[in-house]
């Protein structure tokens, strides 16, 4: 495990702490997942590629394999690693694929893909598989109360492979809801070279701590085996617990509550959630419908029906009043969210950005997501493309970026990869005003040369976050043109200075 080590926490449970202390960027943890497969409730993918397949309603497709009859495309059809050890199951038990799907896409008969590879890889490593992965968490209580998810479970996974797959001499049915909890709880995401998503799972990286201001980034390399690396995103002590973030970092207290309750069934207490004002950002606050100053918060936010009280009046209302508000504007935000991309999209959530001004405070999740919104709009849009952007709205995205990220560096402070995109976003209208304004003669030489140093110093530290992702990822793209764009403008420079001495 490099610089991390097993340890027993009383409120965590098993979990992991560095060994030594560690640097920010350095490795913690590296391992190859014990399995790895396709997404639970997916569509019909590829056993080999996991891409997207076209069956008829009648299931035919050719894209199938030639021992098993299940989905492989004509690419794998020959070389299908991944496909190997279910091909043999299917093929001896002469169980077919009936391609059906549901109405919202799910071909549940693909569910039992990686419970079984997990199974086959139990049987092949049965050292990794009790000392590793048989302790991981699977919260079969909690998932019981979930009747109508636990019933399609055990008839879609564990009966079906017991029953047609004829494999009931060789996994009971405890063992195998065991490994349904262990992918459902424990299971990361990852996708392939080509962008297709599947999930793996790691025995010891699937165990780290959750916290929802995290001190370690994972990136998943697809090139070499699904390998996984653990780095911390800051500087560590010596016995500091490593932590991640199974929620979306980007959510408010309230939705990350929820997510966390309903796919890692444990509250969690860390230092934010416990602070109504999300470590003084006030990234959940309302503004108080009754004084100027105020700012509606929950009185405890862990707790579901809390109400939430002004600071600065006495005003108070109910956790539902508030769910009621933000759902409607939620609504409002998904609505041109799903517009197709153009400037309608980004007038739209220029509009209700405005709007929100009298109903959230400025860094309100809501009003977050929209900017981040507008920073990838700004520049791709027709009509608001990077040379058509004049430079009141060159001045606009770059204060959406610094107002981003003045939240990231509270919420994923160090190497992270949400703060090395937007780096790269705000060094654009960056280089762009200071040559305009040198152009004009707003700008000395010197304050040019300046102005562009800045901008260098945002795209070394994006390239020093995005350098160790997986080439082929969307990240590892955007590292190698940061990289180039960092190049060329360091060369320009240095052009520049020569000039003025």
């Amino acid at each position: 495990m490099l610089k991390a080590r097993l340890e027993h926490d009383s409120v965590y449970g098993r979990c992991l702490a560095t060994s030594e202390p560690v640097e920010s960027g350095e490795v913690v943890v590296e391992e190859l997942p014990f399995a790895y497969g396709p997404k639970r409730d997916s569509g019909i993918v590829c056993l080999g590629c996991y891409r997207y397949l076209q069956f008829g309603e009648d299931g035919d497709s050719l894209d199938r394999c030639e021992l098993c009859d299940w989905p492989i495309c004509g690419n794998c059809v020959d070389d299908a690693a991944d496909h190997r050890g279910e091909c043999e199951v299917f093929a001896a038990a002469r169980v077919t694929f009936a391609g059906n799907v549901s109405e919202d896409g799910v071909c549940p008969q693909l569910d039992c893909i990686t419970p079984l590879r997990v199974l086959l890889a139990k049987e092949a490593q049965p050292e990794r598989w009790l000392n590793e992965v048989a302790p991981m968490e699977h919260h079969e209580l909690e998932r019981r109360e979930n009747a109508d998810v636990w019933h399609a479970d055990r008839v879609n996974i564990a009966q079906y492979l017991r029953g047609p797959c004829k494999l009931a001499d060789r996994f009971s049915e405890e063992l195998i809801m065991q490994v349904v909890g262990v992918l459902e709880v424990n299971a990361f995401e990852s996708r392939t070279s080509q962008g297709y998503p599947l999930r793996c799972l790691f025995p010891y990286t699937g165990i780290l701590a959750h916290n929802c201001v995290p001190n370690t980034a994972r990136t998943i390399h697809p090139s070499e085996g699904y390998k996984i690396r653990l780095r911390a995103m800051v500087d560590l002590e010596e016995g500091q617990q490593l932590q991640h973030s199974y929620t979306y970092t980007l959510d408010g207290t309230a939705q990350r509550q929820a997510h966390l309750r309903e796919g890692k069934y444990f509250v969690c207490s860390c230092e934010r959630c416990l602070d109504a004002s999300e470590l003084q950002t006030h990234f959940s606050s309302l503004k108080c419908g009754q004084c100027t100053e105020g700012w509606l918060l929950p009185k405890q936010p862990t707790v579901v029906e809390s109400s939430w009280s002004c600071r600065s009046c006495d005003y108070s209302t109910s956790a539902e009043d508030v769910r009621q508000i933000v759902c409607a504007l939620q609504a409002e935000v998904n609505a041109v969210q799903a517009l197709d991309m153009g400037p309608k999209r980004l007038e739209e959530a220029e509009r209700l950005l405005r709007k929100y001004k009298s109903l959230l405070h400025p860094s309100h999740y809501i009003a977050t997501s929209l900017q981040q919104l507008l920073i990838e709009m700004y520049g791709r849009v027709q009509g608001y493309e990077m040379v058509q952007l004049t430079d009141q709205l060159l001045e606009r995205k770059a204060i959406l970026c610094r107002d981003v990220l003045r939240v990231l560096n509270v919420f994923e402070p160090g190497l992270s990869r949400a703060r090395a995109m937007n780096l790269y976003e705000l060094h654009v209208p960056l280089v762009l005003l200071a040559k305009s304004g040198f152009i004009a003669n707003k700008l000395t030489g010197g304050e040019l040369r300046g102005q562009l140093v800045d901008a260098i110093d945002l795209l070394k530290e994006c390239v020093e976050i995005l350098q160790h992702e997986d080439q082929s990822s969307q990240e590892g793209i955007l590292c190698s043109v940061a990289r180039q764009a960092l190049q060329q403008l360091t060369i320009s420079v240095e052009g520049l200075g020569s000039e003025l001495d």
